[in-house]
């Protein structure tokens, strides 16, 4: 029995569905399943059970004896939200508790956290455990991610095998319910579809040309694909990037998007919100050596690559996967 919380979300649906694909079916969703839009993330899925998040972990007391696995994918990830209480409640206290019920059973644990702990990549972006605390998110939802990774690493016990997972720019099938959190390319398929243009914000620093602003974009197939890794790894515990290590421009993006639409490119650009611009990253990029050394030599799709399948396979037809 394996069990993802988090499950009616982007990236969770999409490791569901690459279990599935690989005939694991005896797999326990756990959410927040109110929103039915979301819903339609698994409803092709094959699983044996939904757990209401609330009750999840008195459901793990009975239960434990049951379970091979956890993914812990479930979280709060609105960046423009700043109430830090929520944060604290859904990102770092429920995942303590997760955390310490995994160590309390022997069960192993994958949990997301994010690129977005590197704020603005004052200390690089190396997936080094001494540089966690000393990280500077740019919101509270970075900092929830990063809090936990601080407690994580402070803990004198840890579940058999852990692994925490930094989630770069992550893209793909079923965002649809995610509106302004949404990927770049989603927004870019929209924009380009309704109008036959697509605006990208203008650069405010003298180094980077407009709509060179650079971002470790992932399929989200392939950071499925990592986590189908560990499921069997089950060794190396600890903190890991995920991106595809290669930074690509959101010129790159926009004219890979008209590609994939079999369109010519039409790109302009306007300036960036003021209330964001302060903040706003000109460059991110995943070091993925330390993936790499334990022994995940999948590789990544290239940008067009991940943006022709989303686009042909998905977006044009408003399927799932």
């Amino acid at each position: 029995m394996i069990i993802i919380t988090g499950a009616a979300g982007f990236i969770a649906s999409n490791l569901v569905s690459k279990l599935n694909h690989n005939n694991f079916k005896d797999i326990i969703l756990v959410d927040d399943f109110s929103n039915l839009e979301k819903n339609k993330n698994f409803e092709s899925s094959e699983y044996s059970s939904k757990v209401d998040r609330e009750d999840f972990i008195l459901w793990l007391d009975d239960n434990h004896k049951l379970v091979q696995f956890v993914f812990h994918l479930g979280a709060r990830t609105d960046t423009t939200e700043f109430n830090k209480d929520i944060f604290d409640k859904l990102n770092l206290n429920y995942s303590k508790d997760i955390w310490k019920s995994c160590v309390k059973y022997g069960i192993p644990l994958v949990y997301a956290s994010s690129a977005a702990t590197y704020g603005m990549g004052e200390f690089g972006y190396e997936d080094n455990h001494e540089l966690v605390s000393k990280l500077k998110p740019l919101n509270p939802y970075g900092e929830s991610k990063n809090d936990f990774d601080i407690w994580a690493l402070k803990q004198d016990k840890k579940p058999f095998f852990w692994a925490g997972l930094k989630f770069f720019n992550v893209y793909g099938p079923n965002e649809y319910h995610k509106a302004r959190m949404a990927s770049v390319v989603f927004h870019a398929f929209n924009q380009i579809k309704l109008t036959k243009k697509m605006k990208l914000f203008r650069s405010h620093k003298k180094d980077y040309k407009d709509g060179e602003q650079i971002r470790d974009f992932v399929y989200v197939k392939d950071v499925a694909e990592v986590m189908y890794f560990f499921l069997h790894h089950r060794k190396d515990s600890g903190i890991y990037n995920l991106g595809t290590g290669k930074a690509r421009t959101f010129l790159d993006l926009a004219k890979g998007t008209f590609a994939a639409l079999g369109l010519k490119h039409e790109i302009g650009f306007i300036d960036t919100p003021e209330d964001i611009r302060d903040k706003y990253q000109y460059f991110t990029e995943a070091k993925m050596d330390k993936l790499i050394s334990i022994g995940y030599d999948k590789g990544f799709r290239t940008l067009e690559e991940g943006i022709f399948d989303y686009v042909n396979n998905y977006l044009k037809n408003n399927k799932y996967n």
